[in-house]
């Protein structure tokens, strides 16, 4: 007859007791928490809310240097959960400069359609919009808008120009010109990370990027 109710060692008990690790439940926010009662009372179906991201901005127009670096960015810089603003900026429809109507003009409404059409296919996962902006000079006015759009990057194509011609515009004091001298103005004006990008040749490859910290920094790519 066997005995019953043996105590077994301390050393034993250790050996067989089952190592489990206890994970906190994850948190739900006092918002979440209504959503969810709400849901439950209702019997509604729970849709999953997708995280918002970065707003990223992109200067468009007919340009090589412009559809360069939108590719860039939609290939190397924008994310799922981002938001891609295309924005185009013209002059003001008033001989005085004065910015009268907010409406889009056809042609430009027919370019940026397409624009955004072409991101949609290329990147059918990230939310974009379009935006106009007139202005007399076009680095403050995209400087500007950024600014008021709340935007985390601005991404502008960026051409290539001679050495005296950086010459002159460094002795300008890089003022809102034209091409490249719009880029420089919004990198060193700009509130947020701005982005000057151009297209390296077709044999050598990849893309020059520019920054307020960088100046032509070769991204094989």
């Amino acid at each position: 007859m066997g005995r019953t109710g043996v105590k077994l060692p301390s050393f034993c008990l250790n050996r067989i007791r089952p190592h489990v690790r206890v994970r906190s439940p994850p948190v739900q926010t006092q918002n979440d928490a209504k959503t969810d009662q709400k849901n439950e009372n209702s019997g509604d179906v729970i849709k999953p809310v997708k995280p918002f991201g970065r707003k990223i901005m992109i200067v468009v127009d007919s340009s090589m240097e412009a559809k360069g670096a939108l590719q860039w960015a939609l290939t190397h810089t924008v994310q799922s959960h981002d938001m891609v603003i295309l924005l185009h900026v013209t002059k003001p429809s008033n001989p005085a400069g004065e910015v009268t109507s907010k409406k889009i003009a056809p042609r430009a409404s027919e370019f940026l359609e397409s624009m955004k059409n072409m991101c949609q296919q290329k990147r059918p996962e990230v939310n974009i919009e379009v935006a106009v902006a007139e202005g007399k000079e076009k680095g403050p006015t995209i400087v500007e808008e950024a600014k008021k759009q709340g935007v985390a990057m601005l991404v502008l194509g960026q051409r290539k120009q001679s050495v005296t011609w950086r010459l002159l515009m460094t002795w300008a004091g890089n003022r809102a010109g034209g091409g490249g001298g719009v880029v420089e103005y919004c990198i060193q004006n700009s509130s947020c990370m701005a982005i000057g990008v151009r297209r390296k040749s077709k044999k050598i490859g990849g893309y020059l990027i520019s920054t307020k910290r960088h100046k032509d920094f070769w991204l094989l790519a």
